[in-house]
């Protein structure tokens, strides 16, 4: 793949209907997403690939926490210099968010028909059936995993605020 097929992937990856709940901050979340994609080589065929991702709960990164990584296998004068770090980010902290694709909950399907037709049926049905945790992503078919790793990221920057919120009012940061 090259960096044009990335960006081509990123830019083009839309997220036509986003789970209900965010990344929950203290246990763990599993989402369920439809990734629709046009075939390249045959018109108006449509691949819709549906699976599972599963979040790991938030885990908080600490400045002791990285500084002790980094003492690992380092002598006196890197510990001197670790401190200086730990004192000029004693404030800060990080959230680690754990992700899991599995393939072996990836399922797909080619059907004869547009995209648009294929999206609002799979917008139907998941309304429907009341999946409050699915994603339905319009993406492209041959960076499809791409498209679904930006809306992962997505979902991570739309979940940490409230997970640090969380966090706060548990006396935890």
């Amino acid at each position: 793949m090259t960096r044009d097929d990335f960006d081509y992937a990123i830019e083009n990856t839309q997220v036509i209907l986003a789970p209900e709940r965010q990344i929950a901050t203290f246990g763990s979340t599993s989402f369920k997403f439809y990734l629709i994609s046009e075939l390249m080589d045959r018109v108006d065929h449509v691949r819709i690939r549906n699976g599972k991702i599963h979040a790991e709960r938030p885990q908080i990164f600490t400045p002791e926490h990285y500084c002790r990584l980094l003492l690992e296998g380092f002598g006196e004068k890197a510990e001197r210099y670790v401190d200086q770090l730990r004192e000029r980010a004693r404030n800060i902290a990080v959230l680690r968010y754990g992700f899991q694709f599995r393939k072996t909950d990836l399922s797909e399907q080619t059907v004869p028909d547009s995209i648009d037709a294929v999206i609002n049926r799979t917008k139907r049905r998941v309304e429907g059936a009341d999946e409050p945790l699915s994603a339905i992503i319009r993406g492209v078919d041959d960076a499809w995993e791409v498209c679904l790793l930006k809306f992962t990221i997505d979902m991570v920057e739309r979940s940490a605020g409230s997970n640090f919120g969380d966090l706060r009012k548990r006396g935890l940061l």
